[in-house]
């Protein structure tokens, strides 16, 4: 006996070691980041949930009822639900030709310009807000419209922000139709038309869907837009709540704002989550690029118009209005507002504006390690494909489980953290890590989509071979998972890193005076009188978006030729 199991041993050995250790590898890879979303997130939100439920007098309900009872809580209800679906809509109908022209028609510059299209979606909202305010604010070149502080500029804003999510929702699975299906019909003498909207519209359908989902709830929960271009006029759920919690310290009519808010993203969450599964069923119908053809001006011109219209009017021109106001004052072409980054802009600022520079990139340093280090366990644990069905319904729900930060405000984030971490046995009031860590919750599910397309993409039989000839599972996952990992490493960087730049909801509750970010600070010269803060504004704002801009097209170079879900 004793014989015949020494082999066994040694072949365990050789394989790996035995199973239960890499059991426990798992369940502790598993483990890791649930206890984080449990602390960071789960616990200050059920705090937050709580608070809602409390009045002062201590009756159940209180603060929510008295909350929902307002009239004032129905109109700002009735403002954000009216802003999301505008922008929503906007951003389908301009989004869908141009998914059509970068996806479906090639022609020479694609890949630049979908580069550039990108970029918008991962800029900060104060940056956008700002861009916007330039633009079409009263010494803006089309200020003449009169839609400073209007309903048209704020959602010109959000479709500027969102633009980019159709076109690559809808672009990705365009590109990979079956272009059979389109020319039978044309054999049948349908017209182009016609072909489109019986064969090719019903199978972007899911695409469509998913897209307008996730718009809505990126719409519906847009805080530094609103913020920046939204004025007194316009208060959504997301400007209440900072509004109650900063200027009126009423935390508890802010917590139960905070549950309205969450029922509404809660139910957009859920219509993405089934839209995108109907998504991956159809996706596994489609060729493989096989639906792409080279541009034609008399076939492709009514999407040509279109998305030329919108990347030079609504993305472009914005931003070059930002650049070009910038290098302005008064008396004409300056430098004057960029040699002010290294001032406090005539004390306006508690410390220079390059200081809060490398503020935010100390900051979207540790929230990018943070990120990726949570995401890369998450995406290991969830991409793997076990036989048992239970098993197989526990990943799912643990993958449901990171996307919950994606569905839920950084300003509840924020809150939460506010009211929650600041005692005992868990007090990081003073502590530097409390801003990466929240932006890192906000960060972690662009992480996991950026690294579980990849892991998912590895067909199944290399593990196996790689094991039927002796390697075991740590060899399995260095050099099976290990190379494709890496190759989704860089678009999940990318993505951490520009989100932490921006990032504004929660950081505007959790940053010191002595230690801002570049957000943050570009907040606050806006909400100064004086041509000077502005200007200072306006520098910082082009310093944020060229950092940013950087950050994602290096991204874009090293993301890998698997699809990515973003």
């Amino acid at each position: 006996m004793t014989t015949s199991t020494a082999p066994a041993r040694a072949d365990r050995r050789a394989r790996g070691g035995p199973s239960w250790v890499w059991r426990c590898g798992w369940l502790l890879a598993a483990a890791i980041p649930l206890a984080f979303l449990a602390l960071f997130f789960a616990w200050p939100v059920a705090t937050l949930v709580g608070r809602g439920f409390a009045s002062e007098d201590g009756s159940t309900l209180g603060a929510v009822v008295e909350v929902l009872t307002s009239a004032r809580t129905w109109r700002i209800l009735r403002t954000t639900l009216t802003l999301a679906v505008l922008g929503t809509v906007v951003s389908v109908a301009l989004g869908v030709p141009g998914a059509y022209l970068l996806y479906a028609v090639r022609f020479p510059g694609r890949g630049l310009l979908r580069a550039l299209v990108t970029v918008p979606f991962v800029l900060p909202s104060v940056v956008v807000g700002v861009a916007f305010l330039s633009l079409l604010g009263t010494n803006g070149p089309l200020g003449f419209l009169g839609w400073e502080e209007s309903l048209p500029a704020i959602v010109a804003a959000l479709v500027f922000f969102n633009y980019s999510v159709v076109v690559r929702t809808v672009g990705g699975l365009w590109s990979r139709l079956d272009p059979r299906a389109v020319e039978a019909a044309r054999a049948l003498e349908a017209s182009p038309s016609r072909a489109f909207r019986t064969v090719t519209l019903p199978a972007l359908l899911p695409a469509i869907a998913s897209a307008t989902t996730l718009v809505f709830l990126f719409c519906a929960s847009a805080f530094g837009i609103v913020m920046v271009l939204g004025g007194v006029r316009y208060s959504t759920i997301e400007t209440e709540i900072w509004y109650q919690t900063t200027q009126l310290l009423d935390l508890p009519a802010a917590a139960a704002l905070s549950i309205t808010q969450l029922v509404v993203v809660t139910l957009a969450l859920l219509a993405t989550s089934w839209t995108s599964a109907r998504q991956e069923r159809a996706l596994r119908l489609r060729g493989d690029a096989s639906g792409e053809h080279t541009w034609s001006w008399r076939r492709d011109w009514a999407a040509t118009l279109v998305t030329g219209a919108t990347v030079l009017g609504v993305l472009a021109l914005p931003m070059a209005t930002m650049l070009l106001r910038s290098l302005r004052d008064r008396e004409g072409w300056t430098l004057d507002h960029y040699r002010a980054l290294g001032t406090t802009v005539g004390r306006s600022l508690p410390v220079p504006v390059w200081t809060a520079i490398r503020n935010s990139l100390v900051v979207a340093l540790e929230a990018t390690a943070i990120a990726l280090v949570l995401g890369t366990l998450v995406s290991l644990v969830v991409s793997r494909r076990p036989r048992d069905p239970l098993a197989r319904k526990g990943l799912r729900a643990l993958d449901a489980a990171f996307m919950l930060p994606l569905g839920v405000s950084a300003v509840t984030v924020g809150f939460g953290f506010l009211i929650t971490l600041n005692r005992p046995p868990l007090d990081l009031r003073s502590s530097m890590l409390l801003i990466p860590v929240a932006q890192a919750i906000v960060a972690l599910p662009l992480v996991v989509r950026s690294i579980l397309p990849v892991l998912r993409a590895i067909d199944p039989r290399q593990r196996e071979a790689a094991a039927t000839l002796g390697a075991g599972p740590g060899r399995v996952l260095r050099t099976v998972d290990g190379p494709f990992l890496v190759r989704g490493l860089g678009l999940a960087a990318g993505f951490a890193m520009a989100t932490s730049l921006g990032e504004f909801g929660a950081t505007s509750f959790l940053a010191r005076l002595d230690r801002p970010t570049l957000p943050v600070v570009i907040f606050r010269l806006i909400g100064r009188p004086g041509e000077a803060n502005f200007g200072a504004a306006l520098a910082a704002s082009v310093v944020l978006t060229t950092l940013t801009a950087v950050v994602m097209l290096l991204a874009e170079r090293l993301r890998p030729a698997e699809a990515s879900e973003l």
